[in-house]
């Protein structure tokens, strides 16, 4: 078998797919073998509006959290810590992500807001942490910040809600 004649088997064998080839010409063997490709699919992302309910390890609540503030009503949140925890009430501002909250923008600064503080709409009220990318949490409402919900530094969740403002 010529050199041309084991490039065109290759070509065949890429050609159609194949996965391994063998030939065997008195003393002579001629083993192909092609190793598949993994196919990796991205799965797509979604935005807050279309994200599908998850389910919690405490009473589910599912939420339609605004994609681009994060901002709901309080009365249809219940937080998952405690089994018995009452309905946070007021605004509340929830994390559009997973992540670490910052109450800074370092740890020389002061908090962005606490407890007491009048905000405006489009204020900065700290700060999430997710994948190396710094995401700024802003007020949806005009108010006074009555709790903040998170610790600094602390890990938080998709729709966790972060500060309940009156």
């Amino acid at each position: 078998m010529t050199i041309d004649e084991i490039v065109t088997l290759i070509q065949a064998v890429s050609d159609n797919g194949l996965t391994s080839f063998e030939y065997e010409e008195g003393d002579q063997k001629l083993v192909l073998k092609k190793k598949k490709k993994k196919k990796v699919v991205a799965a797509p992302m979604m935005s807050a509006m279309t994200m599908p309910a998850m389910p919690m390890a405490a009473p589910a609540v599912e939420l339609a959290v605004p994609a681009a503030g994060a901002a709901v009503n309080a009365a249809a949140l219940k937080t998952a810590e405690a089994p018995a925890a009452e309905a946070v009430s007021g605004n509340v501002i929830v994390s559009p992500l997973v992540g670490t909250f910052y109450s800074s923008a370092s740890p020389e600064n002061p908090p962005f807001v606490k407890a007491g503080d009048t905000v405006k709409k489009g204020q900065v009220m700290g700060i999430i942490e997710a994948m190396k990318l710094m995401n700024e949490i802003e007020s949806e409402f005009d108010g006074v910040v009555e709790e903040v919900l998170v610790d600094n530094e602390s890990v938080v969740e998709f729709g966790q809600p972060l500060f309940r403002i009156r």
